[in-house]
């Protein structure tokens, strides 16, 4: 059975390109009928955070993607790790390093100033049993190094295709440090292989770490996986995206207004193609198709106004009760309770107002703030639109007076009456539909305003004029 795994370190946000690993990892498990877990790697006791691993698992809540095991946390699978390593320095795999910190700067500098690369070497190898023994009588301080046998290694990555690496190009790294906490490479092929994780999907940047990795799944006795390295995500100047290019995080796209599905849909097109020109893909479509053999080798760009599009395609297209659910999860997450009391007493006219609203908006930020005008009677008015009411009183006076009348209240007969009225007093529509709009929005422009009167309703509407009117008399 195929298992894929995700395992972040809780030291900060989920960043895009470990928010896209993640997805492509649960998309193939689920293409291929099998399991997804999630293991934390929480070794950097430092660095990791209560607060991190909280925005880990509900940023991934957040995406859809749902893990069948775990989460595991690594700092409780300490004494598995040093059983492993044990059990190599029992085989002559692996050895006791006393060497201090200060002889080891000091060889990479000599290395440095010599222009040549630095290795560990070796000088630990050769401690008798009885060296050994001293030393650790004596509490010296030790690490534990992966012994490197000579040859070569080779492995058919998944996307990048036959690898291969000398072993004389790897040093003995360290996999047990002095603190008796473990190194990554360590503790992710014992995590890995006892987990039963068939495929590794994971950043470009770790295929030097692959090869450490297959040296010690072999030196353990375990079968290495299969792995597929995903391409970087770069920013528009063909730079790996960081902060620079603008939000690098999941949460900061969420803080945006980023709808999820958007997200997800928009990463997973970052190196990967369902083999058509689609874009827009729902989540049980990509997880139909995806396959990770189809990831191309090339780096992808991130285009931000490639994802505001996409969001806002999102908004337009979405039902309008998904869409609503979408708005009211993203004022929760933002706290603004106040206007959550306000959509709750009317549900189905809010519902009207995102119908209005939606074809104009990029994100749910824009989304909030236009709503904002139709769901509180004190909305701002913009100095543009002022000088249409201050200009246009006595017209917001008339056509207050025929639609109080008015006893059909829809679109095509509101237009009907505000026409009407400009023919008879021998003057263009502009001179009402300006001003009407001005004081019903506070805006210059917006939706058509025959919709908006329609969406306000007659009470709204008559309310809304006669604050304007009394509010700019002259």
């Amino acid at each position: 059975m195929i298992k894929t795994r995700i395992a972040p370190s809780p030291t900060g946000a989920i960043h895009i390109g470990l928010a896209r690993t993640a997805l492509y990892n649960f998309f193939y498990s689920r293409n291929k009928k099998g399991k997804f877990l999630l293991r934390i790697e929480d070794t950097d006791r430092e660095r990791s955070t209560e607060a991190s691993l909280n925005s880990i698992i509900e940023g991934f809540k957040w995406l859809g993607i749902e893990w069948d095991e775990g989460p595991f946390f690594q700092s409780q699978r300490f004494g598995i790790y040093k059983r492993f390593a044990d059990k190599l320095i029992e085989e002559n795999k692996a050895y006791r390093c006393f060497c201090s910190t200060d002889r080891l700067r000091n060889e990479r500098e000599q290395a440095s100033k010599e222009g040549r690369a630095w290795k560990y070497d070796r000088l630990c190898l050769n401690l008798t049993d009885d060296e050994i023994e001293r030393k650790l009588k004596a509490g010296d301080p030790y690490v534990i190094r992966f012994f490197i046998p000579n040859g070569e290694s080779v492995y058919n990555d998944l996307i990048h295709g036959e690898i291969r690496k000398k072993h004389s190009d790897i040093e003995d790294f360290v996999i047990m440090r002095s603190d008796e906490s473990f190194t990554y490479n360590f503790s992710v092929v014992v995590d890995d292989a006892l987990m039963g994780i068939t495929h590794v999907i994971r950043g470009v940047e770790h295929i030097n770490n692959t090869f450490k990795q297959i040296l010690l799944y072999k030196a353990l006795g375990f079968n290495p996986p299969l792995f597929a390295h995903l391409p970087l995500i770069l920013g528009p100047d063909k730079k790996k995206l960081s902060k620079r290019h603008g939000a690098s995080s999941i949460d900061e796209y969420r803080q945006d207004g980023i709808i999820s599905k958007a997200l997800v849909n928009y990463l997973t097109l970052l190196g990967w193609s369902p083999g058509d020109n689609r874009e827009i893909m729902d989540l049980a479509d990509i997880i139909a198709l995806f396959d990770v053999k189809r990831v191309k080798k090339s780096n992808a760009v991130f285009d931000k106004d490639k994802l505001l599009w996409m969001n806002s395609m999102y908004i337009k297209e979405m039902d309008i009760e998904a869409l609503s659910d979408e708005v009211l999860s993203f004022i929760k997450h933002q706290g603004i309770n106040g206007m959550l009391s306000v959509i709750d007493k009317d549900r189905d006219y809010f519902y009207r107002v995102l119908e209005l609203i939606r074809d104009r908006a990029t994100t749910l930020v824009d989304l909030i703030e236009t709503a904002r005008i139709y769901l509180f009677e004190d909305y701002d008015i913009e100095k543009k639109a002022m000088k249409y009411i201050k200009t246009g009183i006595e017209h917001l006076k008339l056509i207050k007076q025929r639609y109080e009348a008015l006893e059909v209240w829809d679109k095509s007969h509101l237009e009907e009456e505000l026409r009407a009225l400009s023919e008879e007093r021998g003057e263009k529509a502009g001179l009402f539909i300006h001003p009407v709009r001005a004081a019903l929005t506070g805006r210059k422009v917006g939706p058509p305003l025959f919709d908006i009167i329609e969406v306000l309703g007659k009470i709204r509407t008559i309310k809304r004029l006669d604050r304007v009117i009394n509010m700019y008399i002259i």
